[in-house]
């Protein structure tokens, strides 16, 4: 949700803070600030609304020295407003934080702080972390000591980086929420994501639950609340600066749809031995769970399909934030696919905790080697899709369900037909992108920019279709977007159709022609998604026939669609409102 970033090095602080925040903008966000010490003590401007904004109004880049700390807020406590935004400072203004989470007992805290003469000029839950090191000092501590107390009585999830005046150090921790420092000549970078910093480094230190690091111009120490002082691996990212940047391509968004294409060649592309392990897990399992948020679950839920079809397996498909209702269900003999493009996503985290606390297995799907769900899992594969800067999934659905189908195919040995099978889609996701469909289009997008509801129906792999591609439309372009089954039409839904009421169709079997016969006989104007014209289409959108990879041909379009509705309304696709990438709170 929020991203933080703090700098210790060579350089001045505030050039590598403010590009930092812009690369972490798509995390979602409605103020920013920066904090920098220097030999005056520690200077902070921050506001809220955009960073351009915000660093044309107070230019963060007057702002000197080589250590500091910076923050894109993502509101839970407290209102949008200037007072909330970060950083937040302790009574003397000696101590500046920054925090990404939750803090669940800051109310209690606070009602303590506060008989002890603590003066809050903020309504966030943050604010109580700055106070709690302040008071910590008072009884003789140094500034790391009185840092780790603190947060040891912290209740929920945090990122949090401080500050203090005449300590040339940064300190961190974490706990349920992102942290990763990045190594490089001209300093240390520690920050809520690693696209924060990799034009200047692509070494990486990923931090573990509970982790304390102590950073200063030497380099860093790394201390775990729960075990003591411990170290961590250096790891080198396969990510380069050139693939969190836009190049020719207006938006993020429309440059990782073009992706696609090469992503899912690469996604094939796995470690056997893991893979085998996996398999075997499969096998031996006696109850199997797709658990995943948005895009994800949309992903199982099409996966589910290729389960039942290719291998003749039942498998759950449930919510993350739903799993809990489920646990009784769980066993030693589970197995639970947990799906997220972050390996960050708080409700996923949540689910694998309980299916582990029963003792299930845990297979994570995640395009994050270093990520939470990754290290916690028993056994991952990894999406190499590459960096997904866009708010909204595009490339990291389809990597999902081509990655967790190849399992169904793999269970019915029929694996390297499959994988010839996804070489040979190349071709056609290509032209799925090119100049001729985008300009098809956006002729439709003229058609429905203005309208209120739009309406999408589909059949089993059409069905699943017809979810994602309304999770598209209503994400970018604030179009209420509503997908049903297309046999639910007649319990209901249909009271919903006017005169001209848009209404797309995944054409996967001839069965679901005669539902959307139901809609257009009420007036529906049609949009059909198919290899095949058909009479009562309004409008055509030619996929070619793709059978079991219908969900990736038929998506395509949709996210297109969706990004073309968002620009003809005005609207900055890569961060729609209210929305973040990483979703790391409850």
């Amino acid at each position: 949700m929020c991203g933080i970033i703090g700098y210790i090095g060579l350089g001045k602080a505030s050039d590598y803070l403010l590009k930092g925040l812009i690369n972490l903008e798509y995390r979602g966000y409605d103020s920013a600030g920066m904090a920098v010490l220097n030999s005056s003590g520690i200077e902070c401007r921050k506001a809220a609304g955009k960073i351009a904004e915000i660093s044309k109004k107070l230019n963060f880049l007057e702002l000197e020295g080589s250590i500091g700390i910076a923050h894109t807020r993502w509101a839970t406590h407290g209102k949008v407003c200037d007072e909330n935004a970060h950083p937040h400072f302790d009574c003397r203004r000696k101590i500046a934080i920054v925090h990404n989470g939750i803090i669940e007992n800051y109310e209690e805290l606070k009602a303590e702080l506060m008989l002890k003469n603590h003066e809050f000029r903020s309504e966030t839950d943050s604010e109580v972390i700055a106070h709690l090191i302040e008071e910590e000092i008072k009884k003789d501590s140094s500034f790391e000591k009185a840092f780790i107390r603190a947060v040891s009585r912290l209740r929920g999830t945090f990122a949090v980086l401080a500050i203090m005046e005449g300590e040339n150090k940064i300190i961190g921790a974490r706990k349920s929420s992102p942290l990763v420092l990045g190594i490089s000549d001209i300093g240390i970078f520690i920050s809520s994501d690693i696209p924060s910093f990799l034009e200047w480094t692509r070494k990486v230190v990923y931090l573990y639950d509970c982790d304390v690091v102590i950073a200063d111009k030497n380099g860093f120490r790394i201390y775990n609340l729960l075990s003591g002082e411990v170290s961590r691996p250096i790891d080198t990212v396969d990510w380069t600066a050139e693939e969190v940047k836009k190049g020719a391509f207006e938006h993020y968004m429309l440059k990782e749809i073009h992706e696609q294409a090469e992503v899912l060649q690469r996604v094939i592309y796995q470690d056997r031995k893991v893979l085998e392990k996996i398999i075997e897990e499969i096998r031996k399992a006696k109850g199997i769970f797709l658990v995943g948020c948005g895009s994800s679950y949309n992903a199982c839920l099409a996966a589910s399909y290729i389960f039942s079809k290719i291998a003749g397996m039942h498998v759950n498909v449930v919510l993350a934030s739903e799993f809990e209702n489920y646990e009784h269900f769980l066993t030693d003999e589970t197995l639970v696919f947990a799906v997220s493009q972050s390996g960050e996503t708080y409700d996923v985290l949540e689910a694998i905790r309980a299916a582990k606390g029963k003792g299930s297995r845990v297979i994570g799907i995640v395009n994050r080697v270093g990520s939470s769900l990754a290290r916690e899992s028993d056994h991952f594969l990894k999406l190499n899709a590459g960096p997904e800067i866009c708010v909204v999934a595009t490339k990291t659905y389809n990597a999902q369900f081509i990655l967790l189908s190849m399992l169904a195919y793999a269970i019915a040995d029929k694996y390297d037909g499959f994988i010839s099978k996804v070489k040979s889609l190349y071709l056609d996701v290509y032209n799925l992108t090119s100049r001729a469909m985008r300009e098809h289009l956006q002729n439709l997008a003229k058609m429905l920019y203005q309208k209120q509801h739009i309406y999408l129906i589909g059949r089993g792999l059409g069905y699943a279709t017809a979810l994602e591609a309304a999770l598209k439309i209503k994400e970018v372009s604030y179009i209420h977007a509503e997908a049903f089954a297309a046999g639910e039409l007649k319990h209901g839904h249909l009271a919903l159709i006017e005169k001209e009421t848009p209404v797309i169709v995944f054409v996967t079997d001839k069965k679901v022609l005669s539902n959307a016969s139901e809609a257009k006989t009420r007036g529906a104007f049609l949009i059909g998604v198919s290899s095949q014209r058909h009479e009562i289409f309004d409008y055509w959108i030619k996929v070619p026939e793709s059978g079991d990879f219908s969900p990736v041909v038929h998506s395509i379009p949709m996210q297109l669609l969706a990004y073309e509705l968002a620009v003809l309304k005005g609207l900055d696709p890569d961060k729609p409102r209210n929305l973040a990438k990483s979703v790391t709170v409850p």
